[in-house]
């Protein structure tokens, strides 16, 4: 059976639109964020995915409107205590798609925390791994976060004026966000 030449000329003239659609549409360029490990290896190293509880104690003082506080810990621990403001994704719960908005994002700046740093560690670097920028990690945690913020050890009489300030700070802050 010969091919009609008319069908073969409509075929062709609708072919022709649908060819030029599909090659004026970019390439999905869309490909899974990863590091390598020298990357990630840097990253720790270079500590610049930490936040000292000074600087955040500051921001909560201040209420920074830019700061996200995310505890790592079970909802029991959250309930138990927990930074003014934080709200609650355990790391079990991390790559559940609810909190992609929250953990994706450039308006707030995102810190985590959990008692020390090892399972905000460890939530810092899987989300870094999907390629989420605005993601840190609250150094030492809440034990630091006590020692220093909450229950500050004062400065021997013979240590530097800079040792003084940060006490009176740290005291200030303290007291500001409810500790003695």
């Amino acid at each position: 059976m010969k091919p009609n030449f008319r069908n073969v000329i409509i075929l062709g003239i609708a072919l022709i639109p649908l060819a030029l659609i599909i090659a004026a549409v970019p390439q999905n360029q869309i490909k899974p964020f990863k590091l390598t490990a020298e990357q990630m290896v840097q990253m720790v190293n270079q500590k610049e995915h930490f936040y000292s509880a000074d600087v955040v104690a500051d921001m909560l003082v201040q209420k920074d409107p830019s700061l996200q506080l995310i505890d790592v810990r079970s909802p029991s621990d959250f309930e138990k205590y927990s930074l003014p403001g934080a709200i609650n994704i355990p790391l079990a719960d991390l790559l559940s798609e609810q909190y992609e908005g929250v953990l994706n994002q450039d308006v707030k700046v995102n810190v985590f925390y959990s008692n020390g740093t090892l399972q905000a560690n460890e939530a810092w670097m899987i989300t870094r791994q999907l390629g989420y920028l605005n993601n840190f990690v609250l150094e030492g945690g809440l034990n630091y976060w006590f020692e220093t913020i909450m229950n500050p050890t004062e400065p021997k009489s013979t240590s530097p004026d800079e040792e003084f300030a940060k006490y009176d700070f740290r005291k200030g802050a303290g007291q500001a966000l409810g500790g003695g």
